[in-house]
């Protein structure tokens, strides 16, 4: 259930965005999945792709910053809650988020989130029978 996400380091200038994803577009690397953060200096861009070993060494090749994180994906239903609801059974489990993004494509909202316990997060979500998603799954979107 484990899923490696990509972070990508990149200075806050012009085209700069639209590199990484015109080098993952020219190896057939798709992205399934992303969320820019940035300051005033510099983003980092977190994605989830269809082969992160493959993107990640590309990248570096074209000398982009680059590190693989473990996250977990899970599904809940598209209403209003039902995150909130989600998070609680991992913060009343004493697990810390460090950030998460998503994306609803229908009646399913797909979470992406990086806990300071893993292991954790997937053993309460599945003892309260969430929906995780797989790698291979998510890497599908």
């Amino acid at each position: 259930m484990i899923i490696k996400q990509l972070s990508v380091f990149l200075e806050n200038r012009a085209g700069r965005l639209n590199e990484v994803f015109g080098i993952l577009g020219q190896a057939n690397i798709n992205v399934s999945a992303c969320s820019v953060a940035d300051t005033s200096e510099f983003g980092i861009l977190r994605m989830i792709v269809s082969d992160p070993e493959k993107a990640r060494a590309i990248l570096k090749e074209n000398l982009f910053s680059v590190n693989v994180n473990d996250v977990i994906s899970f599904a809940t239903p598209n209403t209003p809650g039902a995150l909130s609801r989600t998070l609680e059974i991992l913060s009343d489990a004493g697990i810390g988020i460090e950030y998460l993004y998503g994306f609803s494509p229908g009646d399913k909202s797909f979470i992406v989130l990086k806990s300071d316990n893993i292991e954790k997060a997937i053993e309460e979500l599945q003892k309260h029978e969430m929906e995780l998603i797989s790698a291979s799954d998510l890497y599908k979107f």
